[in-house]
């Protein structure tokens, strides 16, 4: 069963990796928050016919909390959407899988913590050291970049970053991880108390409605229903998010929590792997070595076990 469960969340992690580049070639064909909304939308009528037995076991304090984080993986999407249709898919991977530091170090706030958690420990800060140096190597540029200079000053400003050229898009993909690690720390304290068909179901619900009540506010919604779209929406929907959720939850409860949280780590490793093949996406040192001090941020996190692990953070 062990086995079956590392097999299985191999190809979950493989899936949300590889649906970074899926999604960002169908953004050519829809505006962002439009296609969150038809993937939500669609994910909602798989999952409420596959749980369709688990509606009747839904209790009125359970929709709050349904509530509660749906409209945390709804930020988690919105943003992470519009900040990819603006930066490269191994970016967006590389900075959305920050959610692992940011779930144990948010866990120091006291009201935010998981029930039974601990302080976070010392790997936790240096992990998330590590992790911020990489996002600075891998979304700016060195100060001295396009313009040579040979004096020591400049040898300096090829080391510092340029903060003022930070992409517009990375910078919305943070604010995805921080939506996604807000999603987590939400289903640390509900999970316990609501089973997780019921849970699923209002969630991913609450998701899309309010991906419908945002979508005004965000942008003047555009779709061309392509093929290329329609593939990402399925793929997208019921891949990547249907039976991703059910299978993590299920592997959650067979494997080490620590065991799941270190293969998360591969999937920035896996929309890297995606992006070179389909669309010639290459990294140079500099933010090849960010993105690999992020991993390695990750990694330090986990090597000592943390209370909780997050949930589904794919594309």
């Amino acid at each position: 069963m062990k086995l079956r469960a590392y097999v299985l969340m191999i190809f979950v992690v493989a899936v949300w990796g590889s649906t970074f580049v899926l999604v960002k070639g169908a953004l050519a064909d829809a505006t962002p928050a439009a296609f969150n909304l038809a993937r939500m939308t669609l994910a909602f009528a798989l999952l409420a016919a596959a749980y369709h037995g688990a509606w009747r076991g839904i209790r009125m304090r359970d929709v709050g909390a349904g509530a509660l984080a749906g409209l945390f993986l709804a930020a988690g999407y919105q943003f992470q959407t519009t900040g990819l249709a603006r930066t490269t898919p191994s970016k967006s991977a590389f900075i959305t899988g920050l959610v692992v530091v940011l779930v144990p170090l948010l866990s120091a706030i006291p009201g935010l913590r998981p029930p039974g958690a601990h302080v976070p420990r010392w790997n936790t800060y240096m992990g998330a050291g590590l992790a911020f140096a990489g996002i600075v190597l891998l979304t700016a540029p060195a100060a001295a970049h396009g313009r040579a200079s040979h004096s020591v000053a400049g040898g300096l400003d090829a080391l510092l970053p340029d903060i003022s050229s930070i992409n517009l898009g990375d910078v919305l993909t943070l604010g995805c991880a921080v939506g996604f690690a807000f999603h987590c720390l939400a289903l640390s304290h509900i999970s316990p108390r609501i089973a997780f068909k019921p849970l699923a179901l209002l969630q991913v619900g609450f998701c899309a409605a309010f991906m419908a009540l945002s979508l005004p506010m965000i942008e003047h919604p555009q779709v061309h229903w392509t093929v290329r779209l329609m593939v990402a929406l399925a793929i997208a929907a019921a891949l990547a998010t249907a039976a991703a959720f059910s299978i993590q939850s299920w592997a959650q409860s067979v494997l080490p929590s620590t065991h799941i949280a270190l293969l998360l780590t591969l999937e920035p490793v896996f929309a890297w792997i995606t992006s070179f093949l389909f669309m010639g996406e290459r990294l140079g040192l500099r933010p090849a070595s960010g993105g690999l001090l992020i991993l390695a941020g990750i990694t330090l996190t986990e090597v000592v076990p943390q209370p909780h692990v997050p949930t589904a953070h794919e594309a």
